[in-house]
């Protein structure tokens, strides 16, 4: 018997093609374990987060993401840090991704890492995001974190992640993702 791969959407937290987090989500996904796949999805055409436009109905970009986080088996989110905090596109698209009852965050597996030029590698906007995570009921990876500081010296010029101890600590991120995932459906099976 075969089991299909587990699902695992990508959220980038930068709009910029080359952003060091979207190249770090990149390599996340080369550092899976057997049996993940990760598809990056699409933020860039969400409009701002406006109650008005909402009650018009849900945006068609906006709605092709909520289906894929829903039909995910679990998120991995990279985001830079701005102004002490979680990115503004990524505040907005999530803003967007959980509204309505159904908001497919609830239950969801979450991972999260990021990537910036300064030391401390976005610690402080993983906190806020964790924060945010926790309020909508998602089930946040607590370790290993990921953050990798001084990105810019972290990724060659193709941008392919270069560093050997952060591939290293971001492929135990990706089996512990794995690991649990697993956990959390043998949580949900139980009697």
């Amino acid at each position: 018997m075969t089991t299909s791969p587990l699902r695992i959407a990508g959220l980038c937290g930068s709009l910029r093609k080359a952003s060091y987090n979207r190249l770090a989500l990149e390599a996340a996904g080369s550092l899976m374990p057997a049996g993940m796949e990760l598809s990056v999805l699409d933020i860039r055409g969400f409009p701002m987060f406006d109650a008005d436009v909402l009650a018009e109905g849900m945006p068609a970009a906006v709605r092709k993401v909520r289906e894929a986080v829903r039909g995910a088996d679990a998120v991995l989110i990279a985001s830079p840090e701005y102004n002490f905090s979680v990115s503004g596109v990524l505040k907005n698209a999530i803003d967007w991704i959980s509204r309505g009852d159904d908001q497919p965050f609830a239950g969801k597996p979450v991972a999260i890492l990021s990537a910036t030029q300064g030391p401390l590698g976005g610690a402080r906007s993983q906190y806020d995001l964790r924060k945010i995570m926790v309020f909508l009921d998602a089930l946040v990876l607590n370790k290993p974190e990921v953050f990798i500081g001084m990105a810019p010296g972290k990724f060659d010029a193709a941008g392919v992640l270069a560093d050997a101890p952060t591939r290293e600590i971001l492929g135990r991120q990706m089996a512990a993702l794995q690991a649990f995932v697993q956990f959390v459906r043998r949580g949900r099976t139980q009697p």
